[in-house]
């Protein structure tokens, strides 16, 4: 069976429409989801037989179905980071994080006995951030973001918000132009290439913040790095999917 992929874009849609934020509905995204990666079966007349290749988690049978989600569990919070492009996120670690590492932050299940959109959002934003910075940078990254743990109106950004802008950020960079391998001698490309995707990443960071302009000018500093270090650090996980792909292929192909 074909796994269902999203995109972290499309993740953090999908969440934003569970929350009420956005009105196009969870079933439109996942369609759309779904589609781009079947374009040529849609095309054909054969989308029927593609679909039923695919293997569709409870969690997304669920909300095909038009089902509300009030809450999500840890378990289904871990299947749907599992369908997240060059996501690691799994149920284990996501529980120590709960009852230990990000405890303060996350706390108990707000929605009943479930979590709430934005505290999956911040577990897939650990997650992220994971590939680059240790858990106590994280901390004291989201202690400037989320100013009292215990409170959620205080909040510079919503944590679903905050992951959808730095998604927003990422689809900039994956469109960005690949900068070929180089020899040593080829330092300018180089620092050409670093130039031009630096100033995208600008353009759009500043787009973003334009969103922003109940912050004061610290905080809007502070979202600021935020998204541009999250963003980075899921090129990290693209980097580090990709290694292990080539691993598994030179052992796999060891005939």
């Amino acid at each position: 069976m074909e796994a269902f992929t999203l995109s972290r874009i499309e993740m953090s849609e999908l969440l934003l429409s569970l929350n009420g934020t956005i009105e196009r509905k969870p079933l439109h995204i996942l369609q759309g989801a779904w589609s781009k990666f079947h374009y040529e079966a849609v095309e054909k007349g054969a989308s029927l037989p593609a679909f039923l290749s695919t293997e569709i988690p409870p969690i997304l049978q669920k909300l095909i179905k038009g089902g509300s989600v009030k809450g999500l569990s840890l378990g289904e919070i871990a299947t749907l980071g599992h369908l997240i492009e060059y996501s690691t996120l799994s149920a284990t670690s996501m529980q120590n994080w709960v009852k230990r590492d990000f405890k303060e932050y996350l706390g108990s299940p707000r929605e009943g006995k479930k979590y709430s959109v934005n505290q999956a959002a911040l577990l897939f934003m650990i997650d992220d951030l994971k590939a680059a910075l240790d858990f106590e940078s994280i901390r004291q990254l989201f202690r400037l973001l989320f100013l009292a743990p215990e409170r959620d109106d205080d909040d510079l950004v919503e944590p679903a918000q905050l992951y959808h802008a730095y998604a927003e950020l990422f689809e900039e960079i994956k469109s960005s132009p690949v900068l070929p391998v180089q020899g040593p001698a080829d330092l300018s490309a180089q620092q050409m290439y670093s130039s031009r995707a630096d100033k995208v990443l600008k353009v759009s960071l500043e787009k973003m913040m334009q969103r922003l302009n109940h912050l004061t000018g610290s905080q809007r500093h502070a979202v600021r790095n935020m998204l541009m270090i999250a963003a980075i650090s899921v090129q990290t996980c693209y980097f580090q999917a990709l290694a292990r792909q080539y691993c598994h292929a030179a052992l796999f192909l060891d005939f």
